[in-house]
């Protein structure tokens, strides 16, 4: 049985220097895919847009600067208050967006309660992984 733990909160997308609009934001972390976090933002389109990136980098950006290229994570401040950062860069373009520390913090704490770090290999289901992978197109799994 694979569990889900989701959040929801309102980040800011970053416009300018003196001004940022609220995203409804919904972060997840799985189970069954211990190692990602999956952030999924609704920007007033007709599709959400999505985006997975490394837990580890995550929790190493509530401290620190962490990141390189795609996704840069880091604390800071806010119109007087602690938040995390998240620079996110694509071929569509870039957003710079931040989120309230506390929910964000208390929200990942939950998330290393219930998949202590390194342990995350151990909630791979590999051999079916590796079944599926080896099986013949439209056959059966290959046989063990």
């Amino acid at each position: 049985m694979h569990t889900t733990i989701e959040r929801e909160l309102d980040l800011a997308l970053v416009l300018s220097p003196a001004r940022s609009v609220p995203v409804p934001a919904l972060l997840r972390y799985r189970t069954d895919d211990p190692f990602a976090v999956h952030a999924t933002f609704h920007l007033g389109s007709e599709a959400p847009v999505h985006w997975a990136f490394a837990r580890e980098l995550l929790v190493e950006g509530v401290f620190r600067p962490a990141g390189q290229g795609d996704v840069r994570v880091w604390p800071g401040k806010a119109e007087g208050r602690s938040v995390i950062w998240l620079s996110l860069c694509s071929p569509d373009g870039d957003a710079l967006l931040y989120a309230p520390a506390a929910p964000v913090s208390a929200w990942l704490e939950r998330t290393l309660r219930l998949v202590p770090p390194g342990t995350e290999g151990e909630r791979l289901d590999l051999a079916d992984g590796l079944g599926g992978l080896l099986a013949p197109p439209g056959g059966p799994p290959a046989a063990e």
